[in-house]
């Protein structure tokens, strides 16, 4: 699904570089090169600030706990997503409200989103799933209007870009309150380990977050908040920004991928291709198929037969994880979600992809399909 060896290969002599310049200063944790990729990404997402932590879930819980949130509010998340996301509000004591996406883009359904809302909802957290934004103009108006958070879900989407019908362009993660992102390993930008960020325009929220990452410190040993262990270590720095320079160039790789597969595919109504928004900029994290009368498991089996891998994402809901399970929800109750998780199969997509690779991959799928 992903070929982190080629992609290190080409940046080997940078990357080698940056992380033996760690190693020399034995300056591994809060070092030199986490403060100049912090200062690098902020110039990149023209963000205010960013606070780098330890992975993906720790910025997503950090956000929350910075709001003040009190046990029993209620956060509203999609249910067809990684799992993080709602596991984040269940684990600080808020309530999780689950609700349906769209169709076409997979990403939050403005209308599901409107219906969810009651006088205990504090905060809205849209994913940006399989790399474009969800339509963030209309959660905006329904988060000022209702007087809520918006904490952007951002952990796919880095470098994704959405307009606004002003014209303005914004950076995937820096158009709510707080945007989060992951840098595990096989993100579009991944590092070396587990590794994440978060991203805020307010001065007050990013001081608040920062002391929280930090075991809730501003003053050494002074402890104002109650906060966790979550940092990004020197070296995963060092990685990162050496990939942030490449970020736009694996981009263009990803979008001229998604871009083949689309036309080798365009003409099977058995092979439903992503849909992308008229609104925002897509990365393919991942490049999702939807299938049409096609017997996935046979067709996951026969592609394993010719070594390329298909993933699910995701094979079940939220709101039917058997560690989610609630009264409220039952089988049925979010048709798009789960026709979702019963049809959708993705495809290899990374930075590497060559053209007979690219060809090998869809001349396979359509094998099957015709």
């Amino acid at each position: 699904m992903v070929d982190l060896q080629s992609q290190y290969l080409k940046i080997k002599t940078e990357v080698n570089a940056g992380i033996q310049e760690v190693i020399d200063t034995t300056a591994f944790i809060k070092g030199g090169k986490v403060i100049d990729f912090q200062m690098q990404l902020e110039s990149y997402l023209n963000v205010s600030h960013v606070i780098p932590v330890g992975n993906g879930t720790d910025a997503l819980q950090i956000a929350l706990m910075s709001l003040d949130l009190k046990p029993g509010d209620e956060v509203i998340t999609p249910t067809f997503t990684f799992i993080a996301t709602a596991e984040v509000v269940a684990l600080l004591g808020l309530k999780p409200v689950l609700v349906d996406v769209d169709f076409g883009t997979f990403n939050i359904s403005i209308e599901s989103l409107k219906k969810a809302i009651t006088p205990k909802t504090k905060a809205i957290v849209p994913v940006h799933l399989f790399g474009q934004n969800a339509d963030m103009e209309a959660i905006l108006s329904i988060a000022k209007e209702n007087n809520l958070f918006v904490i952007e879900d951002a952990c796919q989407s880095i470098g994704s870009v959405y307009t606004f019908s002003d014209g303005r362009k914004v950076q995937s993660g820096c158009m709510g309150d707080i945007g989060c992102t992951s840098f595990f390993p096989s993100k579009n930008l991944g590092c070396f380990g587990d590794g994440g960020a978060i991203f805020t325009n307010n001065d007050e929220l990013a001081a608040k977050m920062r002391s929280i990452a930090n075991h809730g410190m501003v003053v050494r040993y002074h402890h104002d908040v109650i906060g966790v262990n979550s940092r990004l270590d020197s070296i995963q720095a060092a990685v990162l920004e050496v990939k942030l320079n490449h970020l736009e160039e694996y981009s263009s790789s990803r979008l001229a991928a998604a871009d083949f597969y689309d036309q080798a595919f365009a003409k099977n109504d058995k092979l439903i291709t992503p849909t992308r928004s008229a609104t925002s900029s897509h990365v393919f994290h991942q490049y999702t198929l939807k299938l049409n009368g096609i017997n996935r498991p046979e067709l996951q089996k026969f592609l394993a037969n010719k070594g390329i891998p298909a993933m699910i994402y995701y094979p079940v809901p939220l709101h039917l994880q058997k560690a989610y399970q609630d009264e409220r929800y039952t089988s049925g109750d979010f048709p798009i979600a789960e026709k979702l998780s019963d049809c959708v199969l993705s495809l290899p997509m990374h930075t590497e992809l060559t053209k007979n690779q690219l060809e090998y991959i869809t001349e396979s799928v359509l094998e099957f399909v015709s």
